[in-house]
C-alpha cells in the first residue's frame, strides 16, 4: 500500500491502482507519521526536488522523473515496492500545486519537495515490511549553507566513512545520513563547512561530501568520482556533466586519488539543495589546500547555464523542465 500525504489530503494507492482521498494532513502530521513508520521497520528512501516560479508566473519542476527512477532503483535494492513513474510525478505535482503560495518569487528561492517511501507495517524483526507508505511534503527554502553561496571549506575525514563497498551508499536510503552527523559535527566545531569522505577500502580515493557530489577541474578536464555503489548519482551532478560536455569540457567519471586535490585548478560541489558551489579550501591531515574562488570560474559558468535552463532564460535543449502550472 502506498500512502501519499500533502496539503490537499492523503491519497492511497491500493493494489488495483485506485486513488482514495483522505482528510488533509499538515507537515507536522506527515512528519509524525513518517517517524512512527521509520521506527517500526527501519526501512526508508527519500528524494529531493524543487518547484520554482518563473518571471511569467509559471511553476516548473526540474527533472522529477530522475528522482522517480532513482527511488525505484533504491526500492529494488532495499526490497521495497515503489510508486510507478506516473504515481511519483502525480504526487510531486499535486504537492507543489497545493503549496503554490509558499513558492518564493523568481530568484528568491524555491519550494523544496521531499518524497518519502517508508515501511509502515507492524514488523519488529529484520524483514521487509508488510505495508509501505509513500508521502510527499514540502517547504520553502533559500540557501542550504548558512553562509549562502560563500565557498566551502572542507575537511577530509579519514576515520568515519559514509558508505562501504557492497553497501547501500549508491541509493538515497535514510540509513546513509545519520552516520555522517558525528563527522559533520566534529568538522563544524573546527570551523569547516562540511566533510569530504574517502573510500572505506583504501582511504585513498575521494568519494563525496555529506550532502553533495564533488568535481575537480584540471585544465579542460572535469572529473568526478565514479558511481561504484558508494556514490549517490545526483540529479544536479548528472546535469552539470551534460552541460560541461556541451560547453566543450572533457568529463571523466573515475577513481580520484586524494593527492590530485593538490594541483586542481578548481573544486566545486553539486546537489539539489546546494546547487553548484565552489570549494575554497580542503584540509587533509593538517595540510590546507586553497583554490581559486573569484574571477572566471568554470563552476560559475556551469551553474549560470543550469540556472538559465531552470529560469527559462536559456534553451532547455535536453527537455529537463516540466511545467505544472
Amino acid at each position: 500500500m502506498l500512502n501519499r500525504i500533502n496539503k490537499q489530503g492523503t491519497t492511497i494507492f491500493n493494489g488495483a491502482g485506485y486513488l482514495v482521498t483522505r482528510a488533509a494532513a499538515s507537515m507536522q502530521e506527515a512528519c509524525e507519521a513518517s517517524n512512527c513508520s521509520f521506527f517500526s521497520t527501519l526501512k526508508g528512501l527519500f528524494e529531493g526536488t524543487k518547484a520554482c516560479r518563473r518571471e511569467n508566473g509559471g511553476i516548473y519542476l526540474f527533472r522529477p522523473q530522475e528522482n522517480a527512477i532513482r527511488m525505484q532503483n533504491g526500492a529494488h535494492r532495499m526490497c521495497m515496492p515503489s510508486p510507478s513513474l506516473h504515481q511519483f510525478l502525480d504526487a510531486v505535482t499535486q504537492t507543489a500545486l497545493a503549496n503554490t503560495r509558499w513558492i518564493p518569487p523568481p530568484g528568491k528561492g524555491s519550494l523544496y519537495i521531499r518524497p518519502l517511501l517508508i515501511g509502515s507495517g507492524p514488523v519488529l524483526g529484520l524483514a521487509p515490511a508488510s505495508e509501505y507508505t509513500f508521502l510527499v511534503y514540502a517547504s520553502p527554502v533559500g540557501n542550504y549553507f548558512k553562509r549562502g553561496t560563500a565557498p566551502l571549506n572542507l575537511y577530509v575525514e579519514d576515520e568515519y566513512h559514509r558508505a562501504t563497498n557492497g553497501g547501500a551508499g549508491g541509493v538515497k536510503s535514510i540509513t546513509n545520513y545519520a552516520p555522517v552527523l558525528k563527522a559533520i559535527s566534529r568538522a563544524r566545531e573546527r570551523g569547516f563547512s562540511d566533510v569530504l569522505y574517502l573510500d572505506s577500502a583504501n582511504k585513498r580515493n575521494i568519494e563525496e561530501v555529506s550532502s553533495c557530489n564533488i568535481f575537480i577541474l584540471k585544465g579542460n578536464v572535469l572529473s568526478t568520482p565514479a558511481p561504484n555503489g558508494t556514490i549517490l548519482e545526483g540529479v544536479t551532478r548528472k546535469s552539470i556533466m551534460d552541460i560541461a560536455r556541451f560547453l566543450g569540457y572533457k568529463v571523466e567519471e573515475r577513481c580520484i586519488p586524494i593527492e590530485e586535490l593538490s594541483d586542481a585548478d578548481e573544486v566545486f560541489c553539486t546537489g539539489t539543495a546546494v546547487g553548484v558551489i565552489p570549494v575554497g579550501s580542503i584540509t587533509y591531515k593538517g595540510n590546507r589546500i586553497e583554490y581559486k574562488t573569484s574571477g572566471q570560474l568554470v563552476s560559475k559558468k556551469l551553474y549560470s547555464e543550469l540556472l538559465g535552463i531552470q529560469s527559462g532564460t536559456a534553451e532547455d535543449r535536453w527537455g529537463w523542465i516540466v511545467k505544472i502550472d
